[in-house]
């Protein structure tokens, strides 16, 4: 579980210039780069909200995936970033201070425009933007949660005996059938009461040619 918190972390962090961070890398760390820190507009309360910046290890992810991921094309994401935290340990303390320096200063001004922000707001202002930063946080956990789940019903799926699976393949070839009889009846219906635009593209298609062939 922790593992893959990790790897959502750094993959969420990982943005379209990911891959432009390996380019010209001839050494296993490229020279330290500007991490930019980029106000993310996420609220109706406030026109612009700052994102809690990345810390000093996920940024050092962020910019070692793309790497890892040139040199290791058929490797999975998990088993990549357990070889990051790997290279993360052993990095000499003057280069992780390249990164631990970067996030201070990221945090300090995250800090600061928290506090520019918030001295804008109403009291009533700051209590709905903190219900609805608690309501996105919540979601994104259920959404993790769902990820999970999805994960274990997909490993069981793989463990069912062929027999077993065929069981489930038979019910969804008859609910195919079902819905397509059902599905056909209700637009003739519609075509009844002339209700065409509610009929489905490939049905509108067959209409169209059956009326130029007649």
């Amino acid at each position: 579980m922790a593992l893959f918190r990790c790897v959502w972390s750094v993959l969420s962090a990982l943005g379209k210039s990911g891959s432009d961070l390996c380019a010209g890398c001839g050494s296993r760390l490229r020279s330290p780069f500007s991490f930019a820190y980029v106000p993310r507009c996420f609220s109706s309360t406030a026109n612009s909200y700052p994102k809690k910046p990345l810390t000093s290890y996920v940024r050092f992810s962020k910019e070692q995936l793309p790497i890892f991921k040139a040199q290791n094309p058929d490797a999975k994401n998990s088993e990549l970033i357990r070889k990051i935290a790997q290279l993360w340990r052993e990095l000499p303390d003057s280069e992780k201070k390249i990164y631990e320096d970067a996030y201070r200063a990221d945090w300090q001004a995250y800090k600061e425009e928290i506090n520019r922000i918030q001295e804008q707001l109403t009291p009533s202002q700051i209590v709905s933007l903190e219900k609805e930063i608690q309501q996105k946080r919540l979601k994104k956990k259920a959404l993790i949660k769902k990820r999970v789940k999805l994960k274990t019903i997909n490993e069981n799926w793989k463990n069912l005996s062929s027999s077993q699976k065929q069981v489930y393949i038979q019910l969804a070839n008859d609910d195919k059938i079902r819905y397509y009889n059902e599905m056909k009846s209700w637009e003739e219906q519609m075509m009844e009461v002339g209700r065409n635009d509610l009929l489905r593209r490939t049905v509108k298609h067959q209409r169209k040619v059956d009326t130029e062939e007649y």
